[in-house]
């Protein structure tokens, strides 16, 4: 059947913090609420008023950006108007270990529910951020795309956000230290030895692995540990 013929089912919801790229987001009609983002006093929108690649370059300069949780009054309103339009919607969310925002979104829909007893939002704690936490939306998008029920998109859900991993490093341990996640002193020690630290995400939250010297060292080893855990997993289809 042709894409523009299919009807779907289920609504997926997400925010920015997904980090899905615009084709993405357009091609599978995923509705996106974007996060906040602070520079001072000044105020954006992630990837609305405040495109990734204008902050990366600025922070590169020294600019010194926060994020917030979108607030309560702009889920109640989004709820709103899914409930207005009776649309069976999925809200995938930035990790509940690294934000408020799922928290905030259960209570915006909670707090709906008296008012609009046939809201049908389910909400789902992605436990992951940035690139993982987009292949989960991409992935429920195009199910729902492809006429998969709720349920079985709320199973693969399941499924994927407990298998998912987030193997990474960072270039300078700067950026850890800006976003409170090392000391002063350990980011500084960290650039004049050129440490490299391993990163992944358990349960949502940001731990570290191992530290390695040196840029080609760590890609080296980042591979190393995907393919030693891979071989003690099994996987399965969706």
């Amino acid at each position: 059947m042709a894409r523009g013929v299919l009807i779907m089912t289920v609504k997926i919801l997400s925010d920015s913090a997904c980090d899905l790229p615009l084709n993405i987001i357009e091609e599978y009609n995923i509705d996106i609420m974007p996060i906040l983002v602070n520079k001072g006093e000044e105020e954006y929108l992630d990837e609305v008023t405040l495109q990734p690649k204008e902050m990366y370059d600025d922070m590169k300069n020294g600019a010194v950006y926060k994020t917030a949780q979108i607030p309560l009054y702009v889920f109640e309103k989004k709820f709103e108007e899914i409930a207005q339009k009776k649309e069976s919607t999925i809200y995938i969310s930035f990790s509940s270990g690294l934000s408020g925002t799922y928290q905030t979104s259960v209570i915006a829909r909670d707090s709906l529910k008296e008012k609009y007893p046939d809201l049908d939002i389910d909400i789902v704690d992605s436990k992951s951020a940035s690139v993982g936490f987009g292949l989960l939306v991409y992935k429920a998008a195009k199910m729902a795309e492809e006429g998969k029920s709720k349920e079985e998109i709320l199973n693969m859900l399941d499924f994927y956000k407990k298998h998912i991993e987030h193997i990474f490093t960072v270039d300078d341990m700067e950026t850890l230290y800006r976003g409170g996640r090392v000391t002063r002193v350990q980011a500084t020690i960290g650039g004049l030895l050129n440490i490299k630290p391993i990163l992944d995400i358990k349960d949502g939250k940001l731990v570290p692995i191992e530290k390695v010297r040196g840029r080609s060292k760590v890609l080296k080893r980042m591979i190393e540990i995907m393919d030693e855990n891979n071989r003690h997993r099994s996987w399965r289809r969706y």
